[in-house]
Formats: C-alpha cells, structure tokens, sequence
C-alpha cells in the first residue's frame, strides 16, 4: 500500500483557514465539505503508473470528486471524447504523449476543461513550465488530499469564470450585432425620409418653375460627371450632388410675376432675382441634413473672374463644388429649351464654355468637362426625367449613367 505523504509543494499558498495549527503544535482535523467545489465534479486522473492512478482516484472519490483513470495520454483523449469531464489531472513524464503534450491538445480541444499537472520532481521550474503552457495549477507527489482538493476547486472556479467571461462576451456581440442592425434600420429609414423630402423639394421647385423642369436632376448629373472626371473629390460628392439639386430652392420665394415674366427683368426685377441665392442658403442652412449643401445653392451664380454674385467671390475663393456647378449650369441651360428659345447645339455649349475658361470658369473644372466625350453628356440629357432623389442621397456609390439608367427604368 502506498502512503500518503505529508511532504508537498503548491505555487500558492493554502488559505489558512483550510490548515491550521494549535498552539501545541498539532495539526487541526480539516473539514473537506468547505474545500469542495459547489457542485459535483467530474475528473480524470491520468498516469501510467497503476497505483498512483488508483490511490489519487480513491482520494477524490473520498472527497465525493467523481473519477475515472486513463493509463496514457492517448486513452485519456479517447474517454475525453465520449465522457464528460471537467478536469484532468495528469502526469508529465509518461512513455507515448506526454503530459505536457496532453495538455496543449486539451486546451485546444476543451478550452475551459480545468487541467492540473502532477510529478515527482520538486522543481519550481518545472511547475512554471507547466503553467505558462495553460495548466491551472501544479501539483507534487506523494500527494496532500488537502492541496489537492483546494487546487482542483480552484482550477474548476477559475475555468467556471473564464466561461461567464466567454458567455458574457457571446452575448455582448450578439447584443452589438442586433443593436446594430437597429441601427442600420434606423439609418435605411433616416436616409428614406432624406430621399423623400429631396425629392419633394425638387418636384416644389419644378412646379414653381416649370419652364425649366429637369433642369435641377440634369445640372445634378452633370455636376457629379465632372467631379468624378476631376478625381480626388469622392468626400464631397454627397454636398455637390444635394447642391445641384437644390440650387434653385431659394426660387419659391421669388414672385410669380418676376420668376415666370416673358420678357426681360427691370434691374429693379433682378436685384430680386439675385435675392434667390440668399433666400435658399437660409433655408437650407437651418436643415441639418442639408446644411452641407447650402454652400453650392448660396454661391452657384458666382464668376471665376470675380463676376458673379452675391459676393462677387474670385477664382478659388469660389468653393470647388459651386465652380463644378457653373459648367453643369451653363451646359444644361444652353442645351435645353426656353421660355425665350428653343435648346441651343450641344457643340455650341462646348464653345462657349472652352471660351469662357480662366474668364466665368475654373480651367480645371472646365478640362475635367472636355475629357467626358460626347456622348455620356448626351446620355445624360437624355435620360434624366425620371431620375430620383435617392440618387442624390446615395451620391458617388454607382455611374452617372447608372443612375440614370436605372431610374429611369423604375420610373416606367
């Protein structure tokens, strides 16, 4: 019969409440039910010498510890296979696989399976090899009933933590993840009611205005051709494409009798005219959503030669995307019909614009505009009746004859 020694050594101390002594020097009875882990336990004792096997299971089985014994490491990964356990406690030098390797492969396998290592050898080094390779604790025979039941209950609490910490942080994501997707639905929403009242705007002003319905939808496609030609503008596709849309807001303030009037405007007339800029900065401003694009409606008629108005602001002083706007203006009301003629060539509108470079327009804006060919600004004229606000919201994620295109077919 083995005995069981008194000799042995822990990495942490054993609580003093769990061993104590009298002042006489002798050893205090320990009562096991205090170290025992709340709930009962399954452990497999693992060693290739039968009698060590034998009188630790008969330690733990004392203890109410459920046990069951492998022989190797092999025949320890085939019962963790078709067994429950919640912790091994194996040797380190056994012939096949050794502890050290049974380990590694039941923390890869079973992550929070509790596993202690047991040896003869009283060597520290030993025992912090063992844990810096994912034991929970070290153990050295002859073995100590006391140390050996507190270091399995405390490697069965710490791997009962580890799993709350895991299950909390499952729950955490799945938490994040539907939050998330709340808050995706909330944007699609948002975004919806964006679309909604952009498109109500651009259908207000069409109205307002009906000589040059579509104008607003072109000038945006026009506007967004260019600045993609341009490069390096992607961050502000969003403010120039609402803009476009919106230049002419500030126009349902302006009297019927001078917006709609067949001839030419009194000066008196279009110092009211001008007023439409301010008038929609204002409005677009206090909208924040919008505000991003009440640069473009507030100096879309300014000059590059400092001509224009309301500030008379000069070359790049000029925001980038009001610069954009003035070729796409100028194209589209040359190239469309109007109240006083009928639509202009489109080589014409070229001319003029070639013309008016470094004088009315930004010569970079304006070679951006020459080097689309043709036949996407065609396309483009052609094409926009149909075109929806969600294009705008959605500006720089497809092609300006995408859009197009595909508006144009859910409008049919």
């Amino acid at each position: 019969m083995i005995a069981v020694s008194a000799r042995r050594f822990r990495l942490s101390a054993v609580p003093a409440s769990s061993v104590s002594a009298s002042a006489t020097g002798k050893a205090n009875k320990v009562n096991l039910a205090t170290l025992l882990p709340p709930l009962v336990s399954r452990v497999l004792v693992v060693d290739d010498e039968l009698p060590v096997r034998k009188v630790l299971a008969a330690m733990l089985t004392q203890s109410a510890i459920l046990c069951n014994t492998a022989a190797s490491g092999a025949e320890a990964l085939r019962l963790l296979e078709s067994e429950r356990f919640d912790a091994v406690i194996s040797d380190l030098l056994m012939p096949g696989i050794s502890g050290m390797e049974l380990l590694a492969e039941v923390r890869r396998r079973y992550p929070y399976m509790a596993f202690l290592v047991a040896t003869g050898v009283d060597d520290i080094r030993v025992g912090v090899q063992a844990m810096h390779q994912g034991a929970d604790d070290y153990l050295v025979k002859p073995f100590d009933l006391e140390i050996v039941v507190v270091s399995l209950n405390r490697a069965l609490e710490k791997k009962r933590l580890e799993r709350e910490v895991e299950n909390y942080r499952c729950h955490l994501e799945a938490m994040v993840s539907e939050r998330t997707q709340q808050l995706q639905t909330a944007l699609r929403q948002t975004e919806r009611s964006y679309e909604d009242t952009l498109e109500a705007l651009g259908a207000a002003i069409d109205l307002r205005d009906s000589p040059t319905a579509g104008h607003s939808r072109r000038v945006f496609l026009y506007s967004m051709e260019i600045a993609k030609e341009m490069g390096g503008l992607e961050n502000g596709f969003k403010s120039i494409a609402m803009g476009s849309w919106l230049h002419d807001i500030g126009k349902l303030a302006i009297p019927d009798r001078i917006l709609l009037k067949p001839g030419p405007l009194t000066e008196e007339e279009w110092e009211i005219m001008r007023g439409h800029v301010r008038i929609g900065y204002d409005l677009v401003n206090r909208i924040s959503f919008l505000a991003e694009a009440s640069e473009i409606v507030l100096t879309h008629h300014e000059r590059y030669n400092g001509s224009g108005y309301p500030q008379g602001l000069k070359g790049e002083h000029i925001p980038q995307g009001a610069r954009i706007f003035a070729v796409a203006d100028t194209l589209d009301a040359m190239t469309s019909d109007r109240p006083y003629r009928s639509a202009l060539p489109f080589q014409t509108a070229r001319d003029a614009i070639e013309r008016g470079s470094r004088i009315l327009y930004d010569p970079d804006v304006v070679r951006a505009f020459y080097g689309v060919s043709d036949e996407v600004w065609k396309t483009i004229g052609n094409q926009t009746e149909g075109v929806q606000a969600s294009s705008v919201v959605a500006a720089g994620k497809k092609s300006v004859i995408e859009i197009a295109d595909t508006d144009n077919s859910l409008a049919e």
